[in-house]
């Protein structure tokens, strides 16, 4: 079998060599950052334990989220509708779009994130990790919206999910 490569170059990551970030309530298994990868793509892997808060609401300008459940139930907020996704589910969130995720009510998640166009999205998901670890200042990921769009915003809705799944 011949593999043709247009426009960038192969990406591999091996597991047993890809960096991981961890807070109390999740893994992150970094894949490719867009430094990384000629055509601007970013992706990561979260393992979330049962129950755990993922990203309060929140929405990209530049980027579309892309999500991939490989295993457990994710819950999601797009726009002002919250959802389960299952095993085997997959979501495109366009860029201005509202969006946040837990995992779902009494369960875990593995998912498989990509946001293209991609940014240099590691430094925030390794800062994301040492706020919930106590190790910094939970101000610096408002200082960082612009650097990594992602900008926060309230969302009723998604609060009383999450009052709910409590």
């Amino acid at each position: 079998m011949k593999i043709t490569v247009t426009g960038g170059r192969p990406v591999l990551t091996r597991h047993a060599e890809a960096e991981t970030c961890a807070d109390p309530s999740s893994v992150m298994t970094l894949l490719a950052d867009s430094d990384s990868t000629a055509d601007g793509f970013t992706s990561y892997r979260s393992t979330f334990a049962k129950g755990a808060v993922g990203a309060p609401a929140h929405f990209h300008t530049k980027a579309t989220e892309l999500f991939f459940v490989i295993s457990g139930s994710l819950q999601v907020l797009v726009g002002e509708e919250v959802t389960v996704l299952e095993a085997g589910d997959f979501l495109a969130v366009p860029p201005h779009t509202p969006h946040a995720f837990a995992a779902a009510p009494g369960c875990e998640a593995d998912v498989l994130f990509v946001f293209t166009p991609g940014m240099d999205r590691f430094d925030y998901l390794r800062l994301l990790g040492r706020v919930m670890r106590d190790e910094a200042d939970a101000k610096e990921i408002a200082a960082s919206a612009e650097r990594f769009d992602n900008h926060y915003v309230d969302s009723p809705v998604w609060r009383a999910a999450l009052e709910v799944s409590a």
